[in-house]
Formats: structure tokens, C-alpha cells, sequence
């Protein structure tokens, strides 16, 4: 896929199980869970969350706070520009913005 010209969404719904559905301009149909989505926001906290586990040893237990075993749903979308999503979670968290591209990444085929 070209970088220069990904694929553009074209429908968005939310699925009876919570994932979001995105259609592409390519026909396409994804589905992504919000867990891996909140999980893959490209915001700075979040990146610096990986950073940081990546440097524990591997050995180490990781405990999880009460909010990260927490489901979490979508509970809004914005477009940015013509070229992104800012996705709310319930969580609160609402900084990353999604490029069409990196969202074209995320998630599974779904078949139409």
C-alpha cells in the first residue's frame, strides 16, 4: 500500500460486541477491538508505557492497575482533518490521533 495515498474510510459503525467496523475506499472491511486500539493509541503516554515495560526484565511479573483490567469501549469518534480519527474510550483517554493509514494496520478482516 502506498503511503501517499491509503485508503480512505468510507462507513464506521459500532458492532453489537462493541468492536468498531471501518469500510475502506478499497473495499476493505476491518474490525478492531477497542482494548487493542486504546492499547495502540499513538500518543506520547502510551508510547512511553511500551517503552518502559520493554525495559523490565522479561522475567518480571507485571501488575496490572484496576483500570487497565477494565473494559473498555469506544464512546465517540472525531475526524481530524481529512486524514485521521481522535477516538474517545471510555477510559477518558482521548489524545491519540489514528491516521487513516495506521488504522488501515490495525485490526481484522471482516468479511462485507
Amino acid at each position: 500500500m502506498s503511503s501517499s495515498h491509503p485508503p480512505q474510510p468510507t462507513a464506521l459503525a459500532l458492532l453489537p460486541d462493541g468492536r468498531l467496523r471501518i469500510d475502506w475506499s478499497d473495499q476493505t472491511v476491518r474490525a478492531y477491538l477497542p482494548r487493542e486500539l486504546r492499547d495502540a493509541s499513538p500518543d506520547a503516554l502510551t508510547r512511553e508505557k511500551k517503552s518502559a515495560a520493554a525495559e523490565r526484565p522479561t522475567n518480571e511479573l507485571t501488575v496490572l492497575s484496576a483500570e487497565e483490567l477494565a473494559p473498555v469501549t469506544i464512546k465517540g469518534m472525531q475526524p481530524v482533518g481529512h486524514y485521521a480519527y481522535q477516538i474517545l474510550f471510555s477510559d477518558g483517554h482521548d489524545s491519540g490521533i489514528f491516521t487513516y493509514e495506521y488504522l488501515y494496520q490495525l485490526g481484522q478482516p471482516l468479511d462485507a
